[in-house]
């Protein structure tokens, strides 16, 4: 551990630090930065959820963060001002992504012979936004890097704008209300105060049961397709 109290060596040891000791990293933003530190949660929300580069900056844990600073005791943030500002920097940031994903979708794959950026990708990614885009845009919004990349692909795989708009707004209500409200409710239980370490890790821990899920499934129903594929029928 260095001086300043960060962990030194590998990157992720250093990123898992930082988003476990959010709370004191908020205390200091707010003793540094007073009002200002709505404006730089705005920029980190909008930043990891509407850059395809960003998936490393804390969502979960830290709007749990905010919420627990929100609460009348800590007297830190308004809860209102706190929930509308945060919500709207996560549909920013997912109408950002889209947009970039389907601007750079048509250069990447306009050339039909290029062996990187194959048009029939492309053409499968549009046809599975077309059939599960919505629930894909609600579910990403809960998985740490998947909702980064989710609406880049979105928007590279042509997914109707209006419907992408709608279910994005409602998973951005959805993401920043309970994840807020998490740490507001159980930011006055005492052990949540003292051990906010273990707290933000149970908040990463849950946000990647999704994502296990889904790969989980993914891997049995392809080995259950290739069984059934190899399957050679009996003669009666």
């Amino acid at each position: 551990m260095g001086p300043s109290g960060t962990l030194t060596g590998h990157p992720m040891a250093g990123i898992l630090h930082y988003v476990t000791h959010l709370d004191q990293h908020i205390k200091d933003l707010i003793a540094h930065y007073g009002g200002w530190a709505y404006l730089i949660l705005f920029l980190i929300i909008f930043s990891e959820t509407g850059l395809v580069f960003c998936p490393f900056l804390p969502g979960d844990t830290l709007l749990f963060a905010v919420g627990l600073y929100a609460r009348p005791e800590k007297g830190a943030f308004s809860l209102p001002i706190a929930f509308v500002m945060l919500i709207f920097a996560a549909m920013l940031g997912d109408q950002t992504n889209y947009h970039l994903g389907k601007f750079f979708g048509v250069r990447w794959f306009r050339n039909e012979k290029s062996k990187i950026f194959k048009r029939e990708n492309l053409e499968k990614t549009h046809e599975y936004f077309e059939r599960r885009g919505p629930s894909t845009v609600i579910f990403a919004r809960f998985i740490p890097i998947v909702r980064t990349t989710a609406p880049f692909v979105a928007g590279m795989g042509t997914m109707k704008h209006r419907l992408f708009t709608g279910f994005s707004t409602i998973a951005a209500f959805l993401w920043v209300g309970i994840c807020m409200g998490s740490g507001y409710l159980f930011g006055g239980i005492k052990a949540v105060q003292e051990h906010f370490s273990l707290a933000a890790l149970g908040m990463l821990m849950l946000s990647l049961i999704p994502l296990t899920y889904e790969v989980v499934t993914y891997k049995f129903n392809k080995k259950k397709a290739g069984a059934e594929a190899t399957e050679v029928p009996s003669n009666e």
